[in-house]
């Protein structure tokens, strides 16, 4: 399967180096070795850290001779890649094209050394979204990406028994592997725990209070821990949203999963799945367009909300409310859109009902008709 960044990550190669990160198993090997001719993880262009022959190869400062583009996998595991990586590119920048790869957010693992700055595109790899499968999306394709996930061996195969396998195998690796690996953390048992607890906090405002009750640590440790999994693509958090004029409320974040199959609740799954198409959605037109792109909510004083709101350069674009169920217009959209300036509204759901509300700038539609708004 082609994915979405294959096109802009090629073009991007041609101008500097490239960083591409994301979920560990979201494809990025893949989409890597396939702008390689008969790319195959065999390839003496890719270099995996994780390898001890590549390993020592790179530590020799030696690279594959005659090869346009070099692959470097899973190098940020190395305490001073940046460095590393900043003598390779400034010595071969004009014969060769450097692609690196990293299943945790690379801008985030600095770990000290000479920056990189100026010398590399950022891209950040998704799982697979409703656009990305099909142009016109059906509401079979929307059941088995809800059922499934995004992530694409799971996703291909769509096998539950599969899936179950697939699910325990990634949390140990992410866990055992990566946060092992990058975060000085000996509490790895609870952890696991966390990542275990967090799939049901999905939708709600996470309080890290309530986390440290049930993991018995300190507030501090609880909050750095949803931290470290934000930095390995295993969540994310949204802020909220302080509009002109409106008393809102500034506090806790509202906590998503990067694999929305992993909610249970049917109703925090459908929302899961709509945040991570607004984030996929936001970080494309950062990553390509250059733009500050922001995924918010709304929650006024008296607790009304909007699920969500897209912000392009500090300005709200549209809002979005998640309704699996009932399909007439949210109050709160009506209620928002008479006190704000936010531009669009759109309600999305799992049915068929498609219609306009222009006195308040809204409009209700399925899902699969929004992944053709949004593009991605």
């Amino acid at each position: 399967m082609k994915r979405y960044l294959e096109g802009a990550v090629a073009a991007d190669l041609e101008e500097k180096m490239v960083f591409l990160g994301g979920p560990r198993q979201v494809g990025k090997t893949t989409l890597a070795l396939g702008l390689l001719e008969n790319g195959s993880e065999k390839h003496p262009a890719y270099l995996n850290w994780d390898a001890r022959a590549a390993r020592r190869t790179l530590l020799q400062g030696a690279l594959p001779s005659d090869e346009p583009l070099v692959i470097l996998d899973e190098i940020h595991k190395y305490k001073a890649w940046r460095n590393l990586v900043k003598g390779f590119y400034d010595l071969n920048k004009s014969s060769t094209r450097f692609l690196i790869t990293g299943s945790a957010k690379l801008d985030h693992y600095r770990r000290g050394g000479d920056s990189l700055q100026g010398r590399y595109h950022y891209h950040r790899l998704h799982p697979l979204s409703l656009h990305e499968i099909s142009g016109k999306p059906t509401r079979s394709d929307l059941e088995h990406l809800l059922r499934f996930g995004g992530f694409p061996e799971p996703f291909l195969k769509g096998s539950l028994r599969h899936w179950k396998r697939w699910q325990r195998e990634r949390q140990s690796r992410v866990i055992q592997d990566d946060l092992v690996n990058l975060e000085h953390v000996k509490e790895v048992s609870q952890l696991d725990l966390l990542a275990q607890v967090l799939p049901d906090r999905v939708g709600a405002p996470l309080s890290i209070n309530n986390l440290r009750g049930d993991l018995s640590v300190a507030f501090e440790t609880a909050d750095r821990w949803v931290t470290i999994l934000e930095s390995l693509y295993f969540c994310f958090r949204i802020q909220p949203y302080g509009l002109p004029k409106l008393r809102a409320a500034k506090k806790e974040r509202k906590l998503y999963m990067w694999d929305w199959s992993l909610c249970e609740d049917p109703s925090a799954r459908f929302e899961n799945l709509v945040a991570s198409n607004l984030l996929k959605y936001c970080h494309r037109a950062e990553d390509q367009e250059g733009d500050r792109m922001e995924l918010r909510f709304v929650r006024d004083a008296q607790r009304r909300e909007l699920d969500f709101v897209v912000v392009r350069n500090r300005k709200p674009m549209f809002a979005v409310e998640c309704k699996t169920g009932a399909q007439e217009l949210s109050r709160n959209i009506a209620y928002f859109a008479e006190r704000t300036g936010i531009p669009r509204f759109y309600q999305v759901h799992a049915g068929e009902r498609d219609y306009e509300v222009a006195g308040v700038r809204a409009r209700v539609l399925p899902v699969t008709l929004f992944a053709g708004v949004l593009g991605v």
